[in-house]
């Protein structure tokens, strides 16, 4: 009973990451199987739900059919232990994770893989789901496969944020510095008053005026 049931099991295993650069790409579907079956399907679903059947293929032991979604242009084939579907002229809003299922149809009992982490296929010009590939399925060390090698970042990005990051500095210490000015001479001018304090007669200190009194004018006394 446990060799049958060790027996009658598919397993499939896909690269993390394929990288299209030139609207084609290539996916290989690499599985292990090691019962009786004579009949197999294997098809490529799109999306993280599996939802959309992009293509599928079926074989028996005398021939071979294949059919695709009318939204792709895509062809399987099949052959020992690999089924490879190919996508031309993908668009940028084709950018997604794919996953290959593997079904042994004849003769029972029926047997399929489970779900396996999926191939992200990036077709350059669509970035969002890129970022979702590391943060949401790939979180491992596993190899990346690619179809051209990535460019670095262009020289003439990294001067042109270089000298925006520059100027937005020198943009705001200049305001930073004229605002501290201005309320520099507001606090001068603030503390800047007149001493209106009474002073007393010329010459008449010691004749008992308080300090507080006004000068008196004697020139209206003389004859």
């Amino acid at each position: 009973f446990l060799p049958s049931l060790l027996e009658n099991k598919i397993l499939v295993a896909q690269h993390p990451l394929l990288i299209v650069a030139n609207r084609n790409a290539t996916l290989d579907c690499n599985y292990t199987y090691n019962g009786t079956g004579k009949e197999f399907r294997a098809s490529l679903h799109k999306g993280t739900d599996s939802a959309v059947e992009v293509c599928f293929i079926s074989w028996n032991t005398t021939k071979t059919s294949t059919s695709s979604n009318q939204e792709f242009n895509c062809t399987g084939d099949h052959k020992k232990n690999k089924v490879i579907f190919n996508l031309q002229n993908m668009s940028a809003s084709q950018t997604d994770i794919y996953f290959c299922k593997i079904e042994a149809m004849y003769p029972p009992p029926y047997v399929c893989n489970e779900k396996s982490n999926g191939t992200v296929i990036h077709v350059k010009g669509f970035c969002f789901h890129v970022l979702k590939v590391f943060f949401v399925h790939f979180l491992q060390e596993t190899p990346i496969q690619t179809q051209e090698p990535q460019s670095a970042i262009p020289l003439w990005i990294m001067v042109a944020m270089t000298g925006v990051l520059a100027f937005y500095s020198v943009l705001i210490t200049a305001v930073f510095i004229n605002y501290w000015q201005k309320s520099k001479r507001n606090m001068y001018h603030q503390t800047d008053y007149m001493n209106m304090t009474p002073r007393h007669p010329p010459h008449q200190k010691n004749k008992g005026y308080p300090s507080y009194a006004p000068t008196r004018d004697y020139t209206a006394y003389r004859s």
